[in-house]
């Protein structure tokens, strides 16, 4: 090992150390002190986001998008420092949010936000991942880890349930997912990306073809079923529900987000790397899966927006609405593989996934603020006359569905802008015309949830509901963030350019001059 090795895991070990810290100190801290854990959790994630700005300070001074190391395992470039940067986002809201939520639960434990930082540390070895045994090691910490905090709250049925399901099919996905690697590896004779790119094409021209398109279907199964896509996504509906509410918020955006990196990874896209075009990875095959890809997207708008209407359970409701997401970002990555050189379905997906997080997060931690006394805060119901007793969150939770919606000026538009523009830039306008009109079919249940705040029937004995300074502050980064991005993207844009390491498309990166 040399000193950079140590510079590229920075992050990730200062995250491990935290996570370690917490276990520690938690069993020294009196039972009125427990909040010192979440203020802790909070300090690991601005150490960790300090040293993911320190490798992004070398990599600018050495000129080099990218740095390898461990061996060629871990690639640290631009576009894993933007997951980085956007798992920690979304780690830090999580943690405003839970502060108060662990209390009104009984479960504020230290080992919830050590098993969250940990989580975290396993995605960005998935991001960072150049090797496939590293994006299964980083895979399985992260995945156990959310095991665990689904069924954090231990006296509650739902909660172990829904670990218990999530853990057994994620256990079998591991397992057709692990199954497909070592097929890869067995075909390529080598774990790193590269080679097995560099290694593929001349195989699918031998008689091992069909055994790479049997190693592809495996891997790509495990792959969906991350990022839940039908006919893949069983599991999320039942864990989203059963989770702690502010453990559901950070599986929409983190673990997702995570698995995007992954398939990204994993699936492969051209990288400009100083003027050249690099590609790694299983985009050789980028025939065979590109189908496929087009009727599991297809199929997962259809199936999670018509089952979004008939949900009476936020969460199980904003579990569809997520699945159904997931279906938008695949047509980005059609039309981000239709060609070699064609970035502008993975940027889109990058937007996506930005704006995502805080529209996502901002709607469950107003769910959670719902969690108080004897009021469990999942059901629509719940949200009765919400503007009455909260008329700051009400409206907030109206710009959050907006945004989900996709109307514009808000956040959410511009994901959906960008995937249905590398659609016709593809000449793929069927698939965009779907996209558009699901996007339409999915405005009816999220003005389900805003008919309820503004025109539920109020039950007298309603009080105004009390939310937390850290669920305040929640709300408002996340509802500041979803407006600003929506109002002015430009930089936004000009930030995934920049993971993707592209020039500016003057016809796409800019809106204004």
């Amino acid at each position: 090992m040399v000193w950079t090795d140590y510079l590229l895991a920075l992050p990730i070990t200062l995250l491990t150390l935290f996570a370690l810290g917490i276990l520690l100190i938690d069993l020294m801290l009196p039972k009125e002190m427990k909040w010192a854990n979440a203020v802790t959790a909070m300090v690991g994630v601005l150490f960790s986001a300090g040293g993911v700005y320190k490798i992004d300070l070398w990599l600018h001074s050495t000129g080099s998008p990218l740095q390898l190391g461990f061996m060629g395992t871990m690639i640290v470039d631009h576009f894993a420092l933007y997951f980085f940067y956007l798992f920690l986002a979304a780690t830090a809201i999580t943690i405003l949010v839970s502060a108060r939520y662990l209390e009104t639960e009984h479960e504020n434990h230290g080992e919830y936000y050590a098993l969250m930082l940990l989580a975290v540390a396993g995605m960005m070895c998935m991001a960072a991942g150049f090797d496939i045994v590293l994006i299964f090691i980083g895979l399985e910490l992260m995945a156990i880890s959310t095991y665990v905090l689904v069924g954090f709250l231990r006296r509650d049925r739902r909660s172990n349930e829904a670990a218990l399901k999530y853990l057994l099919l994620g256990a079998f996905s591991s397992g057709i997912f692990a199954y497909g690697l070592s097929l890869i590896y067995g075909l390529t004779d080598s774990t790193n990306l590269y080679v097995i790119g560099a290694r593929l094409p001349a195989l699918l021209q031998s008689e091992y073809k069909p055994v790479a398109i049997i190693a592809l279907l495996t891997t790509i199964t495990g792959l969906l079923f991350k990022i839940a896509a039908i006919p893949f996504h069983q599991w999320a509906p039942d864990a989203y529900e059963g989770a702690p509410t502010s453990i559901t918020g950070f599986m929409s955006v983190a673990v997702k987000a995570a698995g995007w990196a992954m398939l990204l990874r994993i699936l492969g896209f051209s990288y400009n790397f100083n003027g050249r075009v690099v590609s790694w990875g299983l985009i050789s095959m980028r025939p065979i899966y590109v189908p496929l890809l087009v009727f599991v997207s297809i199929a997962t708008m259809t199936g999670a927006n018509f089952a979004a209407l008939t949900q009476t359970n936020t969460k199980r409701l904003l579990a569809y609405s997520s699945i159904a997401h997931v279906g938008y970002m695949l047509l980005g990555l059609v039309a981000g593989t239709a060609t070699q050189l064609s970035p502008d379905g993975i940027k889109g997906i990058l937007i996506y996934l930005l704006v995502y997080t805080f529209m996502n997060l901002g709607a469950f931690a107003v769910i959670t603020a719902l969690r108080h006394r004897n009021v469990i805060g999942d059901e629509l119901d719940d949200l009765n006359g919400l503007y009455s007793r909260a008329p700051v969150e009400a409206v907030l939770m109206l710009v959050f569905m907006l945004s989900l919606a996709g109307i514009p000026p808000l956040a959410g538009f511009w994901g959906k802008y960008f995937i249905f523009l590398s659609l016709i830039e593809t000449g793929h306008y069927a698939l965009a015309s779907l996209g558009v009109l699901y996007s339409v079919f999915g405005l009816y249940y999220y003005l389900k949830i805003t008919n309820a705040m503004f025109m539920g029937k109020v039950e007298k004995s309603e009080e105004k509901l009390p939310i937390s300074l850290s669920m305040r502050a929640a709300i408002a980064v996340t509802g500041i963030a979803t407006l600003y991005i929506g109002l002015l993207p430009n930089s936004f844009i000009e930030l995934v350019n920049w993971a993707l390491g592209i020039a500016q498309n003057p016809n796409v990166a800019k809106l204004t001059h």
